[in-house]
């Protein structure tokens, strides 16, 4: 690689046999150490060489439809599959100050009385809860709903860079926000009303916010612990697995906001919404789940420029040569 110096020409046909050869070698090794050693070190400092290498194998190939499929398919799924602790973390806290929130106000009439004065509380249950999903045409909700959840999933993502300490606080504000309305909702007597107006969208809005949460979180924890690394190193290889995530997430809070734009207010039958909305939601989790226990499984993680180093394949610009 110091004799190429990133311009392969400058090496003879035996030489670029030999460093395809070493990279293809040390990208398995690569992978075996992911999958079978678990060590951070050792899978850093190999980390590196590949990428070097990669870098004069692979030159400055132009990204075809072959890598945009990749990164969907494998990249994406793999970044997910491995922030997955985190993401239940994230959950458990939102979820935590939902529930909280949410019993509280459903089972104590003086909480519910304080929440709110009479003709607001009346005013909120009776219209404006509803009326929000339909204040605007579609495309118009669509837009600023995506703008503003992609707002708060950036918010709880990059926030984790100080210990993961913000993104918990973040996501558990969000939780007492929705447990607010919950609880509201079930002390009324109307909780089916509240449910089939927040599931359509919601189910992948906030599992959408989870996993920005989760990265934020998993950001923070390398910092905290970043093993025999050093922390630069951490953060540098961290980073470029949560810059997967964020970039995928954006095309997920684009669906999330289509729900809540065209089908949360649409004139159809609560089981319609709902089951629309659960739908887009589990294929989502089968997709980020089955895909991504699969990149796992091939020594995958999601880190940004992976591919080339996994890819156990003879580049083909050197091929030909």
């Amino acid at each position: 690689m110091r004799r190429a110096g990133g311009a392969p020409g400058r090496l003879s046909d035996a030489e670029l046999d030999e460093l395809v050869r070493l990279h293809l070698r040390v990208s398995s090794q690569l992978s075996t150490v992911r999958v079978r050693y678990r060590d951070p070190g050792l899978a850093a400092q190999l980390s590196g060489l590949v990428a070097r290498s990669g870098a004069v194998v692979h030159g400055s190939r132009a990204r075809s439809l072959g890598t945009f499929a990749e990164a969907v398919v494998v990249t994406f799924p793999a970044a997910v599959w491995h922030a997955r602790r985190a993401i239940l973390v994230a959950t458990i806290v939102f979820v935590a100050g939902f529930a909280a929130v949410a019993v509280w106000l459903a089972n104590s009439p003086a909480a519910f009385e304080a929440a709110l004065p009479e003709a607001a509380r009346q005013a909120y249950l009776e219209e404006e809860f509803e009326a929000y999903y339909s204040a605007e045409p579609g495309t118009t909700f669509a837009a600023r709903v995506f703008t503003n959840n992609a707002a708060v999933g950036a918010l709880a993502f990059g926030s984790g860079i100080a210990a993961g300490v913000p993104t918990l606080a973040i996501l558990l504000f969000n939780g007492v926000n929705v447990g607010v309305a919950a609880g509201l909702f079930h002390a009324a007597g109307d909780a089916a009303r509240f449910w089939g107006l927040i599931l359509p969208h919601g189910l992948l809005e906030l599992t959408a916010v989870f996993v920005a949460g989760g990265a934020g979180l998993q950001l923070g924890w390398t910092l905290v612990a970043p093993g025999d690394r050093t922390r630069r190193e951490a953060l540098a290889e961290e980073g470029r697995r949560s810059i997967v995530i964020v970039i995928g997430l954006v095309l997920v809070f684009l669906v999330a906001g289509l729900l809540e734009g065209y089908v949360t207010a649409a004139p159809w039958p609560t089981w319609a919404r709902v089951g629309t909305g659960a739908a887009v939601w589990a294929a989502f989790l089968a997709y980020v789940g089955v895909l991504g226990m699969r990149a796992a499984r091939a020594g995958r993680t999601g880190a940004l420029g992976e591919g080339a180093a996994a890819a156990g394949q003879r580049p083909r610009a050197l091929v030909s040569r």
